[in-house]
């Protein structure tokens, strides 16, 4: 087979330089566009003029999908961690400051802390109150389940000592320390009532009476009386239907004609085991105000007496109460 050949017309004129990128017409349609992204070479950079500086190159954004890492925060974190570290340090001297002050007020006496000076609130500086050793296998007054109420310790080592400053009263010491029934009713101000009250003692047959007294450099007087009984039952009712009530005292005491209910003794310092009545001499007082209370305490009742020219003070009143509440339970 013989191939033919188209001749040549070289009378055509001859094409410019521009003539080849022209784009010439199609009768074929162009194939649809594709999506791939087309690629770029990367420009070659020309070597730069001796004190021109050439800027780096563009950083091409991430493809679509590639894990992309989070920026640094370096300044942010730093602020972050310099402010952690400050309040750190802060809390820490804070809670110091506290322990060493908590510290420091444990270790201070009574009176050298502001607010709860004993000065500041009249009471009396007691010597330390211990009680008196039991004889050998005699249980507590109220231990036990029976709490027969009897107590085994001495009467005369049951009477709350004076506070430091104070003047003993000698006429109270008695005989050996152990008082009379006549000594006891001279403070009651009627001959009726002591008659009355000393038929009492005889009919209960008191055992004992123990007592103490003292005056402290305010002039305030303080008497103590102790009275043991053969049981709890007797001491109880002579106490609470003879002697007491709730009103106010039976017999009136020498510079106290009328008495009433001491309305501001505080409930929450009562004993369990101790019945107590506390009274305050009615207004208009004499020369003196007295208060008083007796305390019903197993096997032994209680009379405690305070008196001040003027008007008696009722802490330290209170304080000897409890303090001899505490020694009978």
């Amino acid at each position: 087979m013989t191939e033919q050949t188209t001749p040549v017309d070289d009378t055509r004129p001859a094409e410019d330089a521009t003539s080849a990128f022209v784009p010439q017409p199609r009768s074929e349609p162009l194939p649809p566009a594709t999506t791939e992204p087309a690629t770029t070479e990367p420009a070659t950079t020309e070597p730069a003029a001796p004190g021109f500086v050439v800027p780096p190159p563009p950083v091409a954004p991430p493809l679509v999908g590639e894990p992309q890492e989070p920026p640094v925060k370096v300044k942010k974190d730093r602020r972050v961690l310099r402010a952690v570290l400050r309040w750190t340090a802060a809390t820490v001297v804070f809670a110091a400051v506290g322990a060493s002050a908590a510290y420091g007020i444990t270790r201070m006496e009574r009176t050298d802390v502001p607010g709860l000076a004993t000065e500041a609130d009249g009471r009396w500086d007691y010597p330390a109150i211990t009680k008196p050793p039991l004889p050998s296998g005699s249980p507590g007054p109220f231990a036990g389940a029976d709490k027969s109420g009897v107590h085994s310790a001495d009467l005369r080592a049951l009477l709350l000592p004076a506070p430091k400053g104070a003047k003993a009263d000698a006429s109270l010491r008695g005989d050996d320390g152990w008082l009379s029934s006549k000594a006891f009713l001279s403070q009651y101000a009627e001959k009726v009532d002591r008659e009355t009250v000393g038929q009492m003692l005889t009919d209960y047959a008191v055992r004992h009476i123990a007592a103490r007294g003292w005056t402290t450099p305010d002039g305030t007087r303080t008497r103590i009386y102790l009275l043991q009984f053969d049981t709890a039952a007797v001491a109880e009712e002579l106490a609470s239907t003879k002697l007491a009530n709730y009103g106010g005292a039976q017999y009136a005491l020498t510079g106290a004609a009328t008495t009433e209910r001491d309305e501001h003794f505080p409930a929450a310092s009562e004993i369990d085991d101790i019945t107590r009545f506390a009274y305050t001499e009615s207004k208009p007082y004499g020369p003196e105000q007295v208060r008083e209370a007796y305390l019903s305490a197993g096997d032994t009742i209680a009379l405690v007496v305070q008196s001040h020219k003027g008007t008696a003070p009722a802490v330290p009143f209170q304080q000897t109460v409890v303090l001899q509440s505490q020694l009978l339970d």
